[in-house]
């Protein structure tokens, strides 16, 4: 059971979350202001942090240069209505491990939970910063991305389509799955979304990057 502190100023928002992470056997400790946050986030008593970026007294930003300034290596999720480059960036340079956007499924931020306290669990310098496979890789902090050593260009979708398959090594992933991670969206049997992205990445990191395993969905290679 991990304890989880959720730091968001939408009572609905809050609810919602700490119900979820409830259900799945968590605790979950919700608090609605900036400075509250950090001093909860500073008890070293919570094994990660969802974070709202637009919080009263203190926005997210401030409180996660705080947090990381005072030596705080807690995993942290921003979840925020914010969803531009410069925002998503802003928050990964300044520290967290994760970002969100909303509107989102409660689904895809409890596989992200997940795999942050895998993260922190397996290894003593703290969360993993960098996913590969084969000659891809990906930098979660910088949300940069290379293929044998040469940067390429992503867009937000390809890099967290990326980024599932990453996550999900050597394991064949139904479009349904890959729907509901990246574009949290019910899934529509009638919709291409994930194969033309999937068409997208394979032009961009290699033909034979990702293989269609048929009647079941995709499988990363590297």
């Amino acid at each position: 059971m991990a304890r989880v502190l959720i730091i968001e100023d939408e009572h609905r928002i809050a609810s919602f979350v700490g119900k979820g992470l409830r259900a799945e056997g968590h605790s979950a400790v919700a608090v609605a202001d900036g400075p509250t946050g950090l001093d909860h986030a500073l008890s070293g008593e919570f094994d990660l942090v969802v974070l709202d970026i637009g919080l009263p007294g203190m926005d997210g930003f401030e409180l996660l240069d705080q947090l990381r300034s005072q030596g705080s290596r807690v995993p942290v999720i921003v979840l925020t209505a914010r969803d531009s480059v410069t925002d998503t960036v802003s928050a990964l340079e300044g520290g967290a491990d994760d970002y969100m956007a909303k509107p989102f499924r409660f689904a895809e931020l409890s596989a992200r939970i997940r795999l942050r306290l895998r993260q922190q669990s397996a290894g003593g310098d703290g969360p993993l910063e960098v996913l590969s496979a084969g000659q891809v890789r990906l930098d979660l902090r910088t949300r940069r991305a290379t293929v044998s050593g040469k940067e390429t260009d992503l867009s937000a979708r390809e890099f967290a389509l990326v980024e599932v398959f990453l996550t999900n090594p050597g394991q064949v992933l139904s479009r349904e799955q890959l729907l509901d991670r990246v574009w949290g969206l019910d899934f529509d049997p009638g919709s291409n979304v994930v194969d033309v992205y999937v068409g997208y990445l394979r032009k961009k990191l290699g033909a034979d990057t990702i293989s269609t395993v048929r009647g079941m969905g995709y499988r990363f290679n590297g």
